[in-house]
């Protein structure tokens, strides 16, 4: 995908005030804009209720729209059908060409099914507890525990953990194999961006950032046991290319 498509792509994001967290509404945003220009900002939920006022201060600063939906039940969560409907009127309406579901429930796995099938872009937002069917029901998904700030705690376990497994397979050589199988050309190189295409069709919810790496070609770069990397220029914008070692 070039990165004029991206460009000119409007996209809505849909929040489940009940299913994500105030304090990542930024990381959240900037993230979505991204892969388009966020036109429209909408966050569902009871604001009658005390567990949405930590929503209540990030809002304005950000330009997101709440929307009330009252809880007809005890127990029941009526955010997603309100939602679900929204989303499909803003689909219908063809103001977007994008959408970002941030929620980590498995309810809204048909609603990005649907959106797919209309030829329009959808990722989601949510934890890593997210329900698999959901997860790849989106073009993309993003975890937020990769939007949240790193700690070097974390990456010295990280690191502790890779020299355990020094004997086995670096978790992510498996998936990138299987990738680079898809994105390889004829002369047995694949480019960066092809890779990457194919890494996101096996599995949305593929991030650099789950592995210490914030690009994919400095994920690349780590396993030099497995992969080659070379450059090229063009047009003063450089190109990776990856061959996998035999």
């Amino acid at each position: 995908m070039t990165d004029s498509n991206i460009i000119r792509r409007r996209i809505c994001i849909l929040i489940d005030g009940d299913n994500a967290q105030a304090k990542l509404l930024p990381q959240m945003l900037a993230e979505t804009s991204k892969y388009g220009q966020v036109t429209i900002r909408r966050i569902y939920g009871d604001w009658t209720t005390s567990s949405m006022n930590s929503w209540k201060k990030v809002l304005n600063n950000h330009a997101v729209q709440p929307v009330q939906q009252f809880r007809y039940t005890v127990g029941k969560n009526a955010t997603d059908s309100a939602m679900i409907i929204d989303a499909m009127d803003i689909l219908h309406s063809e103001h977007v060409s994008g959408f970002c579901l941030v929620s980590s429930d498995s309810d809204y796995t048909r609603l990005a099914t649907r959106i797919r099938e209309a030829g329009v872009f959808v990722m989601g937002i949510g934890e890593r507890k997210t329900p698999k069917p959901f997860v790849n029901a989106c073009d993309l998904f993003v975890f937020t525990e990769n939007l949240m700030p790193k700690k070097k705690q974390s990456r010295t376990h990280t690191a502790k953990s890779t020299k355990s497994k020094s004997s086995e397979e670096p978790e992510p050589i498996p998936l990138l194999k299987q990738a680079f199988d898809i994105a390889v050309r004829e002369d047995g190189w694949a480019s960066m961006a092809m890779l990457g295409n194919a890494l996101y069709q096996i599995d949305p919810s593929f991030d650099p950032r789950t592995y210490g790496h914030g690009q994919l070609s400095r994920l690349i770069g780590k396993y030099k046991k497995y992969f080659e990397m070379r450059t090229q220029e063009n047009n003063g914008t450089t190109l990776f290319h990856v061959r996998l070692k035999e």
